[in-house]
């Protein structure tokens, strides 16, 4: 028996790198990191198999992120970065406006709003 494990698909040959399971009862496919163990219900798939995975019509892929590999940051994250240096970089107009003691005024480069998130106009303009 080779101590590499290999892509449970027919034909394939490459190194596993994930495991698949499956939670029937919520009809959902749950994509993880390679499992320390070979399980009798479980598929184990190489890079390209388990990029490449989809589930049938209804149901979920829920796709773990491997706690060793480096977290990249996402639009998102990026997105929350540049508005906090932004706000740090304008002190002055947030001490005004909690001087003032009311409602804080909506900030003039802000262009909409949807949930926790916020659009801003570009400061050149």
């Amino acid at each position: 028996m080779s101590p590499v494990r290999r892509c449970s698909r027919t034909a394939c040959g490459r190194p596993a790198v994930a495991t698949l399971t499956y939670v029937y009862a919520d009809s959902t496919a749950v994509l993880g990191p390679l499992a320390t163990y070979a399980e009798p219900h479980c598929y184990d798939l190489c890079a390209e198999h388990s990029e490449r995975l989809t589930a049938p019509r209804g149901w979920e892929v829920v796709r773990l992120l491997d706690g060793s590999a480096p977290a990249r940051p996402s639009g998102d994250d990026l997105e929350a970065l540049a508005n906090a240096v932004r706000e740090a970089a304008r002190p002055q107009e947030r001490a005004a406006g909690a001087a003032g003691g009311g409602p804080r005024t909506a900030d003039p480069m802000e262009v909409a709003r949807r949930g926790h998130l916020r659009v801003l106009r570009s400061p050149d303009n």
